[in-house]
């Protein structure tokens, strides 16, 4: 338990609660390192919302990513793992002390993980931002069940947004896929169930322009991408499933970063300030799967407890 008088000062503060992040916590608790882990919003991170994990090893008739991260936290508390609810706004660093910057103060430490994930990429159309949450949604797992017998539409061509309209058969009465290009990206197992989905119609090389409707969504405009020419859908519901966002404004003023705001490391975790490691989906050329995430939280946390003891005095 985290309380004033004992928050301020670790040898290892893990920045983010996804599979990085209780990774990285459970291999640093075993190695007797006093390590928190911040998290801002509930443990588990992008994952959770996924109604079934596949390609995780060790379940062969998957699992759920509510299920799986649960049990990573519960093994990480188990080996002693602190944990707090804050929202980290800033890095900094000071001679070997590490500034990590919340909403609920500054905590120190000697060596950080930034593992703090990312966020579903905004579609930026009119609409969009005033019918969030009466209609427009992120997570079909989530808000799935309060559109039954409706029709609904996903927005992306990936393994998440093809996931989301498989999920979404369960309840609406139909789905229309609307993706900007002629193919999916996602892998080709789950295309395969998609495109056996008599629910589930693709609408290709098109773009949402604009969402509509007054109290709730009542329809998409859309446009073909290749042609420019204009069409509508009746739908209750838009589900978007465009990219990710890396999680790191907090860390842009000290990290070496790419254009789409990713942290650049080495092969294990390392940046360019020492003490401080990233890992999962933060990470520059990241899988972005949740066992190699797991994996660089592990890496991370090894090299951590490598610089806690050869260039800190512990």
């Amino acid at each position: 338990m985290v309380t004033e008088e004992n928050k301020h000062s670790y040898e290892l503060i893990i920045i983010g609660g996804g599979p990085a992040g209780l990774s990285a916590g459970i291999y640093a608790a075993r190695g007797r390192i006093d390590t928190l882990l911040i998290e801002k919003l509930a443990m588990g991170g992008q994952i959770t919302g996924a109604e079934k994990v596949e390609n995780y090893p060790g379940f062969p008739d998957g699992v759920s990513g509510f299920d799986l991260t649960e049990l990573m936290q519960r093994q990480a508390s188990l080996w002693g793992l602190k944990t707090h609810t804050a929202d980290v706004t800033g890095l900094a660093v000071d001679s070997n002390t590490r500034i990590v910057k919340t909403s609920d103060g500054d905590f120190l430490c000697h060596a950080v993980i930034v593992a703090s994930g990312s966020a579903r990429s905004k579609l930026g159309v009119p609409g969009e931002e005033r019918l969030l949450g009466r209609g427009v949604s992120y997570c079909a797992t989530c808000d799935g069940a309060f559109f039954q017998d409706e029709a609904v539409a996903v927005v992306g061509g990936g393994n998440a947004a093809v996931s989301e309209a498989l999920a979404l058969t369960r309840y609406a009465r139909s789905v229309v896929l609307v993706h900007r290009r002629n193919e999916l990206r996602a892998t080709k197992v789950v295309q395969e169930r998609l495109f056996s989905e008599p629910k589930v119609h693709v609408i290709w090389d098109t773009v949402v322009d604009e969402i509509l409707g007054n109290d709730k969504v009542e329809k998409l405009r859309l446009r073909n991408a290749k042609t420019g020419e204009g069409s509508s859908v009746n739908v209750a519901g838009i589900f978007v499933a465009t990219g990710l966002v890396p999680a790191t404004e907090f860390a842009t003023a000290l990290l070496d970063m790419d254009q789409q705001g990713h942290i650049i490391t080495n092969e294990v975790m390392e940046t360019k300030v020492p003490g401080i490691f990233a890992a999962g989906d933060v990470r520059h050329d990241s899988a972005k799967q949740c066992v190699t995430a797991a994996g660089d939280g592990a890496t991370a946390a090894l090299r951590a407890e490598r610089y806690l003891t050869t260039e800190v005095t512990r």
